[in-house]
This record gives structure tokens, sequence and C-alpha cells, in this order.
């Protein structure tokens, strides 16, 4: 399937920025079997920079962005998670990388029920129509914006997006979620475009909301996916909804707004308790999608949002870190793969979600392991995964919007020259997890 992002793919030729002041090297002793040379570490970093900075657009003679931004570089449009992820190593250097005008080009679009598109055209438009579940990506304002503070400590900040914040929010709950306490979503709105989200065999019941496509010419979203989406629930988006409502109370507490912690902690507490009780695998030992009420037994990335969030119990992460870990299913030669090869549809190459392997969720696993004291494997998964990138940088000079999970290469539908959720690797893992 063709992403309206992929549509608009720009593949320029891009030179490295000049010499940058970065944190002391602190390597790995020369012979860890996934020792980076403290040179090609900081060659990277540099390399990342100058082509972040290269995709700095907006200003006073753009028509709609006024402020100079950071932009994920896929078109003229702009890209809600991927810039929630930008601001993961944009925190680094926000001078250079104006990462706060990008967050607030979603907060000065948003319509007046809290509505934010995943995709706004050049124009200012939304790409996709609020009514159809396509319109909403991963939910990650609040933790992009706790990124930002993590360095800054800026509660003015906090303070002046907050409302733009909740407004988002309770336009979330009120249209996805249902009175199971799950959420429902759409496959390509959720970010992993071509992971097929309903059950086997199934076909269109007419039951799901239907798509309007405000740009056809450019991308008519009408397949079999497009048809599926309040019939289920989605555990990803489930979950990352619980994050959100956590996130949002740990800002209300920051910014004074404690009328707002209750609602929040309630929603954060009901939607686990639901992911648990309903979408929990015992036999499997893991979690699943539901269509219908009843599983559907198709194992993906998406699912290890719940350790991010904190709805993991604790009697059942060994059995969820099991999936995760093991070499023939997701912790593959280039972890992780975002579609597990024991699964059929396994791409070796890639196939942009059908195994390729992602800067935001392995970053996302990453913390995810961090927030249940899994040290040493999230050690161990940042430097392999630094590693890898680092093999194919030295072969290719650059940096790719994917990875193949079974060859140190490039996916075979990805990107050169991008450093839109992928300068996390040599910036942000550089900075919080190859040293840990």
């Amino acid at each position: 399937m063709m992403s309206s992002r992929r549509k608009f793919i720009q593949q320029v030729s891009l030179t490295t920025a000049g010499a940058l002041l970065i944190p002391a090297l602190k390597t790995f002793a020369a012979d860890d079997e996934w020792f980076v040379p403290p040179a090609l570490q900081k060659e990277m970093y540099e390399a990342a920079i100058g082509l972040a900075k290269k995709n700095i657009r907006g200003g006073a003679t753009d028509p709609v962005y006024k402020k100079p931004f950071v932009d994920a570089a896929f078109s003229k449009n702009i890209f809600f998670w991927d810039t929630c992820f930008i601001a993961c190593y944009a925190k680094y250097h926000p001078v250079e990388l104006p990462i706060e005008n990008a967050l607030d080009n979603f907060y000065d679009l948003q319509d007046e029920d809290g509505f934010i598109c995943r995709e706004y055209t050049k124009d200012g438009k939304p790409m996709w129509h609020k009514s159809h579940p396509v319109s909403i990506n991963p939910p990650l304002l609040a933790f992009a914006e706790l990124e930002l503070y993590s360095k800054t400590k800026n509660k003015k900040r906090l303070l002046k997006v907050y409302p733009a914040l909740k407004k988002f929010y309770d336009f979330l709950v009120k249209h996805y979620r249902m009175d199971d306490h799950l959420f429902f979503s759409d496959a390509y709105g959720s970010g992993m475009d071509n992971i097929v989200r309903y059950p086997d065999g199934w076909q269109d019941d007419g039951k799901g909301i239907p798509v309007n496509n405000l740009y056809p010419e450019i991308f008519k979203y009408d397949m079999l996916s497009s048809k599926w989406n309040r019939q289920g629930r989605s555990v990803d988006f489930s979950a990352q909804m619980a994050l959100y409502a956590e996130q949002l109370s740990t800002i209300a507490a920051l910014v004074n707004k404690k009328n707002d912690i209750a609602s929040c902690k309630r929603l954060y507490k009901e939607t686990k308790t639901a992911i648990n009780k309903f979408c929990w695998n015992e036999e499997d030992g893991f979690y699943y999608d539901l269509g219908y009420g009843k599983h559907i037994k198709r194992k993906h990335i998406g699912m290890f949002w719940v350790l991010l969030a904190g709805l993991v119990p604790k009697d059942k992460l060994d059995k969820l870190l099991v999936h995760l870990t093991d070499p023939n299913k997701f912790w593959r030669k280039f972890p992780i793969a975002c579609y597990p090869a024991d699964q059929p549809g396994f791409s070796p190459a890639g196939d942009y979600w059908m195994g390729g392997v992602w800067a935001p969720t392995n970053y996302m696993v990453i913390k995810g392991l961090l927030r249940y004291d899994q040290k040493q494997l999230a050690k161990k998964l940042a430097r392999q995964y630094y590693w890898c990138i680092a093999e194919v940088y030295k072969k290719t000079k650059t940096f790719w919007e994917n990875y193949a999970p079974d060859t140190l290469t490039p996916g075979n539908q990805s990107v050169k020259d991008f450093c839109g959720w992928t300068g996390i690797v040599p910036i942000t893992l550089y900075h919080e997890f190859t040293h840990i």
C-alpha cells in the first residue's frame, strides 16, 4: 500500500554539518561486541545535525507556517507523529533545530472541537477528514512536550500548550473510546501503514466508519483496511491513550491544573484494566487486538506500547519479553523487526512495516524497557541497534527511513538522507543509551 507521505518523497543530496560541540565521548571497550569507534560516533552525530538543519523550513515568507521549524522532510506537508519523535533528539539542539515551532504548527491548526489532523498540507489544510480514524496518528503530543521539558524545565511552555493538549485528548476520548474502555483506530492512521489489522478472511460488513477522501487525486484510501475501525479494538492506540492520560496528568500537576488530574488517572486505570482483561492471551503470553470481542492473533510492534505506558502487570512481563527477545520473532540480526519473522507476511527485506526496523518504535521499546527496570536489555537493544545503524552508515554515508531486519542494509522501501525520526539514533541514543 502506497502511503500519502510516500507520494511526496523528496530525495535530495545533503551535506554534513561543520564541527559541533557534542558531549565528551564515553565509549565501550574496543573488543565490545557492539563497539563503534569514537570518530564514527562523532561523524554520525554531525551528519545527523546537518541533515536535520537542511530540513528547516517556514518563516515570514511562508503563507501558513510563519516561524522556522524542523520538518520530517517527506514533502511540503507536515506530519504529526514524525514531528513528535523529532522532538526526541531536537531537544538537545533546540536553537539549531526549532522543534517548538514544529509542534506549535499543529496547535495553531487545531479545530475548535480539539481535532488535530495527522497530516496538513502546505496550505494548512487537513489531509484527512476528521470523521474517520485515518486522520489520527499515535497521540504523542504530551510525550513530545515532556521530552522537551526533560531538558528545558520550561513550565511556561507547558502552561502555554496545555489547553491544546487537553482539547485534543478530550476529542480522542469522545470519538474513539468505547464502552469497554478500549479504543478503536485505523490501520493506516496508526502509522504502521501496511500492517493489516482486521481478522483473517474478514470481508466488509458495512459497520465501519466510511472514509471521506479529501485529496483522492493524491491518495485514495479505499481498500479493505479503510473499512475496519469501530468493529475492533487496538492495543497500540489504547496504550497510547493511557500514556497520554498519564502524561497529561503529569503536565497538569506541573502547571497547577489539578482539577484534570483525577479524570486522567481514572482513564489510565480503566484502560489498563481493560487491556489486561480483554487483550491479554495467557496461552500465548501476548496482547492482541480485538475483532468483535475476540482476539485477532496477529503480532506486531504496536503491542509493545503497553511497556512504555506501564500497563503490563509483573506476572505478565517475562512472558511478553520472551516474544520481544526471540531471534526467530522480533529480535532479528537488525533489531527490532516491526513484524515477527515466524508470522506469515514477514519480509526479511523490510517491506515497510512488514518487518522493517524503525527508529520511533525502537525508541519506544527501549524507553518501555527502562520503565520496567530492564536496564540490561534496554542497553543491549540500544547498543546493538546503534551499531547496526553505524554499519549501514559506513557503507552509505547517510541515514535511512527504515532498515531491513535480516541484513545490515536499508529497508527495501526506504528514503535515504532521512533525518526525520532516524535522527534519534545518532543523537538521542548517543546521549541517553549507548553509555548506560
